[in-house]
């Protein structure tokens, strides 16, 4: 079995855990547009490719998919996740697995406006969101909503451009410098992360994984611990199966008085899930198993509580 993983970057453990699950049955390829992305040299073959918004960039691909006999593709960044799902078709035509969700969800998931609306019309707890300030103005006014809030691009990730703002002023000066942004509601609480795992084969969540974070950098979990709540599981277990989610996906939520938040959704590998592989949950003999058209055995909290991560920096040194 051939995996290739796109837009590796630093993601090691990921392709490390790939090649694991692979075994001597096959190879892990890894892309990246920089030969300076470390996570590539743990895999057994590497392809510096170009831009993924470069014309030409999908056929690249699969160029590769079909020099090196791929059997599933998977990414680890947001924006190519649509990429992959809208050529779901022509993957499987060479006989390639798209690991993840349908186009309509990648983008909606990276669409924040969408997600909220989403969520709040099922009655799911989340974060008032805006995508007009006048609309938030209103309920500012009514008392509805109040500072601090956070100003965002209504399409990012990584934490990127995110502005917690305390006043109309500023809100005023961050919507007349740049478009595309909304207005959400400050949460506060403990935050959690949840590695799921949706069986591709007969559709139920058959793993999740749930960490209270407890340091935060540049969007991703740096320190967190493992915990369990059985409404918790039971939450994300519906919220998965209604929504229609495939694969693997992480979860950003909420804690506030005892009641869970569903913030945001990233149908893909986050940068935590290291913590709930080295806990037990390994997800990607999963996906291999359901590659290999098997279902896997519903395992849901399959792992210790208690278990701390703690992430520290790492260097890769090479000739190239």
């Amino acid at each position: 079995m051939n995996i290739l993983i796109l837009s590796a970057g630093t993601r090691n453990k990921v392709v490390q855990y790939f090649k694991r699950a692979v075994g001597g049955n096959g190879a892990v390829i890894a892309t990246d547009m920089s030969e300076l992305a470390p996570a590539v040299y743990d895999a057994d073959k590497f392809y510096k490719v170009p831009r993924m918004t470069d014309e030409g960039y999908i056929d690249v691909i699969f160029d590769i998919c079909k020099k090196e006999s791929v059997d599933a593709v998977l990414t680890l960044i947001d924006p190519e996740l649509s990429l992959l799902a809208e050529n779901k078709e022509k993957f499987a035509e060479l006989g390639v697995t798209v690991i993840g969700s349908s186009y309509e969800l990648c983008e909606m998931a990276l669409d924040k406006m969408i997600m909220f609306n989403w969520l709040r019309d099922h009655g799911y707890k989340c974060a008032k969101s805006y995508d007009s300030k006048e609309e938030f103005y209103k309920d500012l006014d009514a008392g509805l909503i109040s500072f601090p809030v956070f100003v965002k691009p209504i399409r990012g990730s990584a934490s990127i451009a995110i502005s917690k703002v305390n006043d109309r002023e500023t809100v005023d000066l961050l919507f007349a410098h740049t478009d595309g942004l909304m207005i959400q509601e400050f949460l506060r609480g403990q935050e959690i992360g949840a590695d799921v795992y949706i069986d591709m084969v007969s559709h139920e969540v058959v793993s999740i994984f749930t960490k209270k974070k407890i340091i935060m950098r540049a969007g991703e979990t740096d320190k967190a611990v493992s915990f369990k709540d059985p409404k918790l599981f039971e939450l994300i277990e519906k919220f998965a199966l209604e929504c229609g989610w495939n694969g693997q996906i992480d979860i950003d939520i909420f804690e506030i008085d005892g009641k869970y938040y569903i913030s945001e959704v990233n149908p893909r590998f986050g940068g935590g899930y290291p913590h709930a592989y080295e806990s037990g949950c390994d997800h990607m003999t999963l996906i291999k198993n359901n590659i290999e058209g098997k279902s896997n055995v519903k395992n849901i909290g399959a792992y210790d509580e208690g278990i701390y991560m703690m992430k520290y920096n790492e260097i890769a040194i090479r000739r190239l």
